[in-house]
């Protein structure tokens, strides 16, 4: 697309407007009051989250931190602190938790996939939390990415998989995703890109990939006061404008 095309109105030459968004909320260890403002600003109809709460009471407080900000948690389990959040405009078909291979010494990983209908689109979103390894990060990427496929095939669905990736464009895991699914931020971009750290940004390691097909009005940061995205994490959300075909 034309990255100069004018945003998407609902239904808008024949596509509905979809806005998802990522963000590693580092386990509610920050600010909470800004971080329910940063996401209420991101005005998203999906959030995906890393780093959600997954121990004591992990989901009273997901679904207390989604009410912030008048979403709702969309996916069961705590395993790999990945969560979907869905706005009032999504309907949940699907929800699944997929625990990913475990590596011995190393973290457990999931993907939380949770597949959406806005307005008659159909998208089945995952949310990824890739590791410090580089091996177990591409491994954890190929996994991924058949289990969305698997799940978008299930419900006539485009794929969206977002997440901290845990490394930069060049990287192997991130250009199996890139291969396979369109980078939204290097579809569309809005502003430098940039996501870790909040206070001195200085990689992109966190991203939206969307399946061929669906149209990236944008990608970029939050509209969010600058003094609550450091107060919130050590991450920047990026969020994607997406238009899908209902």
């Amino acid at each position: 697309m034309d990255v100069h095309d004018p945003p998407l109105a609902p239904h808008g030459g024949g596509y509905v407007t979809v806005r998802v968004a990522t963000y590693n909320v580092r386990g509610l260890r920050d600010d909470r009051a800004a971080l329910a403002r940063v996401l209420t600003a991101l005005r998203a109809d999906v959030v995906c989250l890393q780093e959600a709460p997954r121990f004591l009471l992990s989901g009273a407080r997901r679904r207390a931190l989604a009410a912030t900000a008048g979403l709702r948690l969309a996916t069961p389990g705590r395993v790999g602190g990945v969560a979907v959040l869905a706005g009032p405009r999504a309907r949940v078909l699907d929800a699944r938790l997929h625990r990913l291979r475990v590596f011995a010494g190393l973290e457990v990983r999931a993907l939380a996939v949770a597949v959406l209908d806005v307005e008659g689109a159909r998208l089945a979103v995952g949310s990824l939390h890739l590791d410090l390894n580089g091996s177990a990060r591409l491994h954890h990427a190929s996994e991924a990415a058949a289990l969305m496929e698997r799940a978008a095939a299930a419900h006539d669905a485009s794929v969206v998989l977002a997440g901290d990736v845990n490394e930069q464009a060049h990287q192997p895991a991130w250009r199996y995703l890139a291969a396979r699914l369109a980078d939204c931020y290097q579809a569309a971009p809005e502003g430098d890109g940039l996501t870790f750290t909040a206070r001195r940004p200085a990689e992109r390691i966190d991203a939206v990939f969307a399946a061929p097909g669906v149209r990236v009005v944008s990608c970029g940061g939050a509209r969010a006061a600058p003094s609550d995205l450091t107060a919130a994490s050590d991450h920047l959300p990026v969020v994607a404008e997406l238009g899908l075909r209902p």
